[in-house]
C-alpha cells in the first residue's frame, strides 16, 4: 500500500472499497533556507494532486538531484510503515466499544453528515463507525478525492519515488504515532471532534473552490492566495468554539510547524544536504508557519 498519507488511508477505509513550463522569473512555493555556511532545500507539498501539476520545474527537480537526502513528514510509501498507519488509524479512529458515531453527535450534525452521503452518492451510514474527528478528517480527503486529485500522485510521493529510484536517504520528519494522533486523536473528548465535524460540514460548501484556489495558488507560487483559500470560513464562534478551534489549530498546523523548524535548523547546524517537502500548509499559514519561524531564528530564507 503504497503513496498513501493518514487522510488517504482514513478515505480507502470509508470507500474501500496542464503541465508546468518553466516560466523565468516565477516563484514557486519552494524555498532555499540557509545559514553561514549551508543550505536546505524546502518545498510545499501538496498530499493530493493530478497530473496537470508534472513535470515539475526545473528549478525544483534539479535542486533535489543535487540534495543527498530527502526528508518528509512520515515516508508513507514504505510498507511497513503504511501498515502501522492504517492499524493506527482502525484503533484510533473508529469505534470498538459498540458505540456508533450517531450516538455521540447532535441531530443536527448527524442530519449535516447524512445529507452529505446522498449529495455525494455515498451509502448512509458510511461514517458510522467513525469517531467524529476522523470523520471530520474523512470528509476532507473524499472532497478531494471527488474532485480528481489522488495521494498516489501528491507531490511528496513523487520525490518519495525519485528518492528511492535515486538510492537517496528519507528521512521522516514525524513518528507514526504522531502523524496518526494528529488526525484521529487519543482519548479526546467527543466535544472536540464534534466542533470539527461540524466545522468541515459547514465547509463543504466551499471545498471545492478552496481546494481549486489552492491548487492554483501552488502552480502560481503565491503563498499569500494559498493562504486566503486556506482559510474561507468566517463564521464566528463562540468563546468555547473558539477555544476548540484554538486547540485543532495547534494540533494540525502550530505545534508540527515548530517542530519541522526545529529539524530543519538542525540539518543546517549539522551541514547535512537535504531536500525537505511538507504540506505547503505548513509553510503559508497566517500564523506560526516554518518560514516564518525560521526567519525569526536568524536564517536566511530565499523563496525560488
Amino acid at each position: 500500500m503504497k503513496g498513501f498519507s493518514v487522510l488517504f488511508v482514513c478515505a480507502l477505509l470509508l470507500l474501500a472499497g496542464c503541465s508546468f513550463i518553466e516560466n523565468e522569473g516565477r516563484k514557486h512555493l519552494f524555498w532555499k533556507v540557509s545559514d553561514s555556511n549551508s543550505s536546505v532545500y524546502l518545498l510545499g507539498s501538496l498530499h493530493f494532486a493530478d497530473s496537470s501539476f508534472y513535470p515539475l520545474d526545473t528549478i525544483i527537480e534539479n535542486a533535489f538531484d543535487r540534495s543527498e537526502e530527502l526528508a518528509v513528514e512520515i515516508d508513507a510509501t514504505d510498507d511497513s510503515i503504511s501498515r502501522q498507519i492504517a492499524l493506527m488509524t482502525e484503533q484510533q479512529g473508529f469505534f470498538h466499544d459498540g458505540r456508533v458515531l450517531d450516538s455521540v453527535i447532535p441531530a443536527r450534525v448527524s442530519a449535516s453528515l447524512d445529507s452529505l452521503c446522498l449529495a455525494w452518492k455515498l451509502p448512509l451510514g458510511s461514517f458510522s463507525r467513525y469517531k467524529p474527528l476522523s470523520a471530520g478528517m474523512t470528509v476532507t480527503a473524499v472532497g478531494i478525492m471527488r474532485l480528481g486529485y489522488d495521494g498516489k500522485l501528491g507531490i511528496d510521493v513523487h520525490f518519495l519515488e525519485r528518492a528511492r529510484d535515486a538510492g537517496k536517504n528519507v528521512v521522516s520528519l514525524e513518528t507514526v504515532e504522531e502523524q496518526v494522533f494528529v488526525f484521529t486523536g487519543d482519548g479526546d473528548s467527543d466535544s472536540l471532534g464534534i466542533f470539527y465535524l461540524e466545522t468541515i460540514l459547514r465547509e463543504t460548501a466551499f471545498l471545492d473552490s478552496a481546494t481549486r484556489g489552492m491548487m492554483r495558488a501552488w502552480k502560481a507560487g503565491n503563498d499569500s492566495l494559498f493562504c486566503v483559500n486556506m482559510n474561507l470560513d468566517t463564521a464566528q464562534l463562540s468563546p468555547a468554539d473558539s477555544l476548540f478551534k484554538k486547540e485543532i489549530n495547534e494540533r494540525i498546523y502550530y505545534s508540527r510547524n515548530r517542530k519541522m523548524a526545529e529539524s530543519i535548523a538542525d540539518f543546517l547546524a549539522q551541514d547535512r544536504n537535504i531536500f525537505v517537502v511538507v504540506g505547503a500548509a505548513h509553510l503559508a499559514g497566517n500564523h506560526e508557519n516554518v518560514i516564518d519561524i525560521l526567519r525569526s531564528k536568524g536564517f536566511t530564507v530565499e523563496q525560488l
